[in-house]
């Protein structure tokens, strides 16, 4: 009895640590670690996104050397998917044969690198707490949630290697704490010698007859009439980071593009002519955290992307207003 009592006890000392910080406020350079580990870390891994009771498995290589950064990411399901980054340079590979250079001036977030390296808005925005800790893919993680302040936006809890500050898991939820997608690395090598994949730090060698270059926004940054639209129901705390005008492949006008960011989530506005879709879908669609809105108003249609809850996207699209209305 005596030798089951002590071996309680030592459990319960073991485990208590792992707990004992749980609901503190975080640091705020144990988040600039974080936020920084994505872009100076060399790792290497594979990683599983649940989404709409879908699972897709995807391998991830990044490498960070004198040059700068450089990353490349394919999934091993289905076609041919691949994404390659050198810096800010993006190529997609698609399929065998097909290569699209989408952008030179990339500007997304994409797991693990999650959160801002401007990390300012986060505490206006978000309560954020440690929770528990975690063993994953066989490093030792630090949970954190990111609680909104209000109900316009999604819930976050990131786990984070108590090491180095890479996520090692992401799961977004709703108000009824129900999981919307989640990432998670099953399998990861982080530093040491970390195999360079073919591409990932060179020069592509498609042939320009098989890129097909999409416009950056800094070569599409023009004088807007800012007045000419608005959008009066953006939630508190998303600032408009971004308004330029887009061309539009295959199409002679362009579209007009804000946005807007919270630090965390982000929240996309587009509004182009109607002559540019024949076969428009209207209404709602999404694809884990990610929802679509699109509507028409007079001779436009309104698209509204956003990295948060259905209503959001639809409380924006219905807010987009032009001069004089």
């Amino acid at each position: 009895m005596k030798a089951r009592c002590a071996l309680i006890v030592v459990l319960f000392v073991a485990v208590a640590p792992a707990f004992a910080d749980t609901g503190r406020q975080v640091d705020l350079d144990w988040l600039q670690t974080i936020a920084f580990a994505t872009h100076q870390t060399d790792y290497s891994g594979t990683f599983v996104y649940q989404h709409n009771g879908n699972m897709e498995t995807a391998r991830i290589t990044h490498i960070s050397d004198q040059n700068g950064e450089h990353e490349k990411l394919e999934s091993l399901e289905g076609p041919r998917r691949e994404f390659i980054r050198n810096n800010k340079e993006i190529l997609w590979y698609l399929g065998d044969h097909k290569t699209v250079q989408v952008e030179r001036q990339y500007s997304g977030k994409s797991f693990p690198a999650l959160l801002p390296e401007q990390l300012s808005a986060l505490n206006e925005n978000y309560l954020i707490r440690t929770a528990e800790q975690a063993r994953i893919a066989g490093f030792d993680t630090q949970a954190i949630v990111f609680q909104p302040k209000d109900t316009l936006r999604y819930t976050h809890k990131m786990w984070a290697h108590r090491d180095s500050g890479l996520l090692l898991k992401a799961v977004v939820l709703d108000e009824r704490r129900q999981i919307v997608e989640q990432y998670t690395f099953i399998q990861l090598k982080i530093g040491g010698d970390i195999e360079r994949t073919q591409g990932i730090t060179g020069q592509s060698t498609t042939t320009l007859q098989q890129q097909s270059n999409f416009a950056t926004p800094s070569e599409t940054l023009t004088q807007t009439a800012t007045n000419d639209w608005k959008i009066v129901a953006i939630p508190s705390g998303f600032k408009k980071i971004m308004e330029v005008r887009r061309p539009l492949p295959g199409k002679k006008t362009d579209a007009l593009h804000f946005v807007f960011s919270d630090g965390l989530a982000g929240i996309s506005v587009f509004i182009e002519t109607l002559g540019n879709h024949f076969n428009r879908k209207l209404g709602l669609s999404s694809r884990g955290a990610i929802h679509v809105y699109s509507k028409e108003k007079g001779d436009y249609l309104i698209t509204v992307v956003g990295e948060v809850p259905p209503r959001t996207v639809m409380q924006v699209a219905d807010s987009v207003r032009y001069r004089g209305q």
